[in-house]
């Protein structure tokens, strides 16, 4: 690392438990999405009463590779990390782990984890889960550093938790579950896209290829938000259309996708720090009231 990435680390380095440490190496919060992501997909896709232990165990394995993908990934881009003050203080660029420890962290975690869904749950979980990984790791995350377009790649390995969880759940593929998978997807971008405008300049300084650092105007950058959300409110109705849900989730996925709409647009016409950040904390609460709304309608 320069001076420069030296100075960064060093600023953002806090005295951190074990715990903590190892809650940053794993994404904590990205994991428990994919983890509530893959119960509403196992509960939805669920037939007659409730198989906890089956339950149990495709959480625990997708819970592992998961975080061994997020292991994975931070070693993988450790040098930018460095570079960008909201990264900086993960446990490699910080100095609180080294990369042999991250990489056979990650790497036990995400074959073990693959290892179980195939033989507590059945193998086309894990297949899911080995694309999931496989695609997050060796595709998207090398698009980072090559073309914008990497936030669509993305999308698929953010979308795959729902439709693995049904894939626990039913053993098979289906329309149903593949609709999750789409909602899955399009939610992702706006609420990227957002994330990408409020660090742009970080992004850029540290090499990544986001639209906003290739879209100085931010047009391209409104567009992509206002369709991928617009597009969304078509594709939530799916568990309706297809009987997974009734009409109280008709008309709850009417109204927050059309408030979720509103803030892409409200962004779109303003393209500034303060609407990319409304539109974000309109894209973290839209999906987990989309999901309860979905499990509490579920049609049996």
């Amino acid at each position: 690392m320069n001076a420069t990435t030296q100075n960064i680390a060093a600023v953002a380095t806090p005295a951190k438990g074990w715990f903590a440490v190892y809650a940053d190496l794993v994404k904590a919060r990205l994991t428990l999405l994919v983890l509530l992501t893959t119960l509403v997909g196992f509960y939805v896709g669920g037939r007659g009463a409730m198989d906890y232990w089956l339950m149990f165990h495709a959480l625990f394995g997708t819970a592992l590779v998961a975080s061994g993908a997020a292991a994975l990934n931070q070693l993988l881009e450790r040098e930018y990390d460095a570079r960008m003050r909201r990264t900086a203080s993960r446990p490699l660029p910080s100095g609180r782990l080294q990369p042999v420890t991250v990489m056979l962290f990650g790497g036990v975690c995400a074959l073990v984890g693959t290892i179980y869904l195939a033989l507590l749950v059945n193998p086309l979980t894990s297949v899911l889960g080995a694309v999931s990984l496989v695609s997050y790791l060796f595709i998207y995350t090398p698009l980072k550093r090559l073309t914008w377009l990497n936030t669509a790649v993305g999308a698929i390995p953010g979308a795959l938790p729902p439709l693995m969880g049904w894939a626990a759940a039913r053993g098979e593929l289906s329309a149903s579950g593949w609709a999750l998978f789409a909602i899955l997807a399009f939610w992702q971008m706006p609420h990227f896209f957002a994330i990408a405008w409020i660090y742009k300049d970080e992004y850029a300084k540290a090499g990544f290829q986001m639209l906003p650092a290739v879209d100085p105007d931010g047009s391209r950058t409104a567009r992509q938000a206002v369709s991928h959300t617009l597009g969304l409110l078509p594709i939530s109705l799916c568990p309706f259309v297809l009987h997974l849900a009734g009409p109280v989730y008709l008309v709850g996925a009417l109204v927050l996708g059309a408030g979720y709409l509103w803030y892409a647009i409200q962004f779109a016409k303003q393209l500034n720090v303060p609407s990319a950040r409304k539109l974000f904390f309109a894209s973290i609460i839209y999906l987990p009231l989309l999901l309860t709304v979905l499990v509490l309608d579920k049609r049996h």
